[in-house]
């Protein structure tokens, strides 16, 4: 169920793997996409299984990605929703106890973020539009307005930079805003490397980073769209304060 888990004193963190759930091929097992050809039902029944053993009795809280650098504040919520009522966001940051914060990736950077001491946490999803346009750092920014002082992050798993393949002028348009994120492919082509970029853009905040990630293309154990396409499913970040 978990590639990685731990807690930073009253803090939980995870982010998933592809075990432990109820779908059937190719999305085998833990899918936990949203939108998704997989059945309906299995997904319903692999997120209650996630919060179930991470935060039974949590409130979940997830987020619609739309891929920009909006962050949602359960505690003051604003902004557009969709259809569903989730929040239309790339990040969400609560000081809150009792909600399990969730964002979903599948090549996408996942990051974990938290100020135990003061009780501030966070989960953003940052891809390439949410790189160029900072969502990490935005995430930073609205956890010190909830008075959050030393922030630690977690990288979780993402395509590396030997396995992102761009076109070249893309790479360059990139880099012009993240430098950091300039790579090469392992077969020599232009690439991005997105988690290299965000952690740049982390420490740039001040905050503390500990990447605890893997290539999702290259293990299997992972959702990776840039491997399986359409038949890909989705893992999550999850993070919550115990209450």
């Amino acid at each position: 169920m978990y590639f990685w888990r731990d807690a930073a004193g009253p803090v939980d963190l995870a982010f998933t793997d592809r075990y432990g759930g109820v779908s059937a091929a190719p999305y085998d097992e833990l899918n936990l996409a949203l939108d998704s050809d997989d059945d309906l039902a299995a997904r319903t029944e692999n997120h209650r299984i996630v919060l179930e053993d991470f935060g039974p009795g949590d409130e979940l809280v997830d987020l619609r990605q739309v891929h920009g650098a909006r962050i949602d504040v359960p505690e003051d919520p604003s902004g557009p929703r969709s259809p569903d009522g989730r929040p239309e966001a790339d990040g969400v940051v609560t000081a809150r106890a009792g909600l399990t914060l969730m964002v979903r990736a599948a090549d996408c950077v996942p990051v974990l973020l938290a100020d135990a001491e003061q009780g501030v946490i966070a989960a953003v999803h940052s891809g390439r539009p949410g790189m160029v346009a900072a969502v990490a750092p935005a995430a930073v920014r609205r956890m010190r307005d909830l008075g959050a002082i030393r922030i630690t992050a977690w990288i979780g798993p993402h395509v590396c930079g030997r396995c992102y393949e761009v076109p070249e002028q893309m790479r360059d348009d990139v880099t012009a805003v993240v430098p950091a994120a300039r790579a090469t492919t392992s077969w020599g082509t232009p690439a991005l490397d997105i988690g290299a970029g965000v952690r740049a853009q982390l420490e740039d905040e001040g905050c503390r980073v500990r990447d605890v990630s893997a290539c999702t293309r290259e293990t299997t154990a992972l959702y990776s769209h840039r491997r399986d396409g359409a038949g890909a499913g989705r893992l999550a970040g999850l993070i919550r304060r115990r209450p």
